[in-house]
């Protein structure tokens, strides 16, 4: 079992409190955790105050120089951090391993991101009243970062918080899940051993009411939170003075065409885009649009690859869907999975509970009115929905107070234009999931989905602001 102190502002300590981690899969303690509280969130604020000037100043290559040095360590602990996201999240520890490289590969290019150019020049002399004038534009970091983070990816969305922060000067104050601490304690030690300025992170594991005390603190210039819609809102409020990014989950939808193709292969991929790491992801599949043509053909094909996916001990190389977070949430789904049955839905297949694992459910003509389909089930049920053409798939996908990602089978190039235009959403993946994601593009969503915007080029410019300089002649 491992033991981590809390770190505050480049030191190691202990806290009055401490909190045992258990395993989402089976309960046994996995690792002993320091507890901070409003004590030490304060004086992690602080300290990224007084530190705030000195990062800001730090040239791009120092700052560069830190995040290369962290990537290599990342890169010869990707065991050690892939066990502790598999033992804490419950996560499957192919995915975790998947997880590790990704946070390298954030964190390298965050070093690319803060290496380019700083300045900008533009020429104002194509206007009478810039004769003579030469604008220069230079980002500057905003200040301290307040980052809270959620249990689903206990490292690459903490490296996805940290390593634009570092690379834009801005120092960070962190809360991470509570379920899941470890992996972001061991990203901080590989960043003081990186190098990183002493106060310039601090990393509290802390309970909720106190982070939220923290994000209405005028002593934070930005506030970025990934986690659930009314945390998230609630948060935006308290700092409604200071910049805000959110990514606040979906319910996200993945239409499929008459012309998509292989439909087995198809299939394949949308239930381990629903079902993998059960469910616990904010772009998993969780409704499938399919063409009446295909839809008899897709549902075989669907209840066929979500009954091969192979569910239980996440520590076994072959599983796929491990438990949920915990029970209450194996609860939840279980329920929700009921009531859209109660409701006149059709169980294809799964929906047995095993302890805290959900056996991956697909169900179809459950009521748009139930939870499976209006909210987030961030767990493994999918429901599956015909249609007549390509336009009310649209309107269906739509049909959502989130909008973060949907996934569209289509060979028409058309028709991809068309969704790109019409769908609501912050992305959309042609030929694929909506559970894709490379980590350098932008990343975030509308509507009930949140506000601003990831991957480490735009968390940058979030995390900066320009300063103009004119020069006259």
């Amino acid at each position: 079992m491992r033991s981590h102190q809390l770190f505050l502002a480049g030191e190691w300590r202990d806290a009055a409190e401490r909190m045992t981690v258990r395993s989402p899969y089976d309960g046994r303690p996995v690792a002993e955790v320091a507890r901070g509280g409003w004590a030490e969130l304060d004086a992690a604020a602080d300290a990224a105050v007084r530190a705030a000037r000195a990062m800001g100043e730090l040239p791009g290559f120092e700052r560069a120089r830190v995040l290369s040095r962290a990537t290599h360590l990342i890169k010869d602990h990707l065991a050690e951090l892939a066990a502790a996201i598999s033992e804490e999240a419950g996560k499957p520890i192919t995915l975790a391993r998947v997880e590790a490289e990704r946070c390298r590969d954030t964190f390298s290019e965050a070093t690319r991101i803060a290496r380019r150019p700083e300045v900008e020049a533009l020429d104002l002399g194509g206007f009478a009243s810039g004769a003579g004038r030469l604008a220069l534009i230079r980002r500057v970091p905003v200040g301290p970062v307040l980052a809270i983070t959620p249990f689903n990816f206990p490292l690459n969305l903490v490296a996805h918080k940290l390593a634009p922060a570092i690379a834009a000067g801005c120092p960070v104050v962190l809360k991470p899940a509570s379920q899941t601490p470890g992996p972001a304690l061991l990203l901080a030690a590989a960043l003081d051993q990186a190098g990183l300025p002493k106060g310039a992170l601090s990393v509290i594991p802390s309970r909720g009411a106190d982070a939220e005390r923290l994000a209405a603190d005028d002593r934070i210039a930005k506030l970025t939170f990934t986690g659930s819609m009314a945390v998230g809102w609630r948060l935006k409020e308290l700092g409604w003075r200071r910049r805000v990014t959110l990514e606040l989950g979906g319910n996200a939808a993945v239409i499929v065409e008459p012309d998509a193709g292989d439909l087995d292969a198809i299939a394949r991929r949308i239930a381990g885009a629903a079902y993998g790491y059960a469910g616990q992801s904010c772009i998993s599949v969780q409704r499938v649009l399919a063409h009446e043509r295909i839809y008899v053909d897709l549902r075989r094909a669907l209840e066929e690859a979500t009954r091969q996916l192979a569910t239980g001990d996440p520590a076994d190389e072959a599983v796929v869907c491990g438990p949920l977070i915990d029970a209450a949430n194996a609860d939840r789904v279980e329920q929700w999975i009921a009531d859209g049955v109660a409701a006149g839905g059709r169980l294809l297949a799964g929906g047995q509970r095993e302890g805290s694992v959900v056996r991956p459910a697909l169900l179809e003509e459950v009521p748009h009115r139930c939870a499976l389909v209006s909210d987030e089930v961030f767990g493994p049920a999918a429901v599956l929905d015909p249609y007549e053409d390509f336009s009310q798939a649209l309107n269906l996908v739509n049909d959502s107070r989130y909008g973060l990602q949907a996934g569209v089978f289509t060979q028409d190039t058309s028709k991809i234009q068309e969704a790109w235009a019409r769908l609501e959403v912050g992305g959309i993946i042609h030929n694929d999931v909506p559970t894709w994601r490379a980590d350098p593009m932008p990343y975030g969503g509308v509507k009930g989905s949140g506000v601003g915007r990831e991957g480490p080029e735009w968390a940058f410019r979030e995390m900066t602001e320009e300063r103009l300089l004119v020069l006259r002649r």
